[in-house]
């Protein structure tokens, strides 16, 4: 089995610590107005070039609704200082029933720890609202990250809702897509809080063993709206997966598919 002590220091504790680097910042589900005017592709192109360092943030967002421009700017750092070649990418996303627009927020970094590479692919589908001048606003709809090592890129699905109505039972399975043939893996699964996911801390997880190829957890929404965010960590002999999700908790069913 891979040692586990490494993985400590370099884990994202969860997406949204990741994608909320990316994307800027604050991960709550924050609700914008209907009518409020998106981002136009120069303002996007200039929000890409700031997070890969070409320009300043403060030029391209302001405080608003979902955005701190100073934790934006820390947690982007935070990031590079795990992942120093990490890149962001941001492309047009599907709209949501209500007609609001949206985009697609990438990033993929690697980091060297001893002999071992891992390799970071996060993402978010976000609604970002601009002043007409400066993107002033953002709703996470969607985020989840996946963190690796090893040779290859051991695939995996993760089959986890992205809401869910407050108090609702529901599955957290994370699969390995090829069968084990007979290796021995581990796995665990921890909600983080709200303080883990702010200060983009790396959480403490209890392995067991896996049966069935993958982790398969039943839990519970909580029973106010907002958000669980779940960290999930896989240990295979030919490499480590951590990955992480967050679902967003609604009282209205309307609001189960944006």
């Amino acid at each position: 089995m891979p040692r586990l002590q490494p993985l400590r220091r370099v884990l994202p504790g969860c997406c949204d610590r990741i994608l909320g680097v990316a994307a800027g910042g604050v991960l709550a589900a924050v609700g914008l107005p209907a009518l409020a005017a998106p981002p136009t592709a120069a303002q996007l192109q200039a929000l890409e070039a700031a997070l890969n360092g070409t320009g300043a943030l403060a030029s391209v967002i302001e405080n608003g609704p979902g955005l701190d421009v100073t934790l934006v700017e820390l947690r982007r750092r935070s990031l590079l200082r795990q992942f120093p070649d990490a890149r962001w990418q941001i492309a047009p996303g599907a709209p949501l029933r209500d007609g609001r627009s949206t985009v697609q927020l990438q990033v993929r970094g690697s980091r060297e720890e001893g002999p071992t590479r891992y390799r970071l692919e996060a993402q978010q589908q976000l609604v970002l609202t601009s002043s007409g001048g400066l993107i002033n606003g953002q709703t996470v709809v969607r985020e989840q990250s996946l963190l690796r090592s090893g040779e290859t890129d051991l695939p995996v699905s993760l089959l986890i809702p992205d809401a869910v109505l407050t108090g609702q039972r529901y599955d957290v399975d994370v699969l390995f897509d090829e069968p084990l043939e007979g290796a021995v893996a581990a796995g665990g699964l921890v909600a983080l809080t709200g303080q883990q996911v702010n200060a983009l801390e790396s959480p403490e997880l209890q392995l067991g063993a896996l049966g069935g190829g993958g982790l398969f957890k039943s839990v519970q929404a909580p029973f106010t709206p907002g958000s669980q965010t779940w960290a999930v960590l896989l240990v295979h002999p030919k490499g480590i997966i951590s990955a992480t999700k967050r679902v967003l908790v609604v009282a209205d069913k309307a609001q189960l598919n944006p």
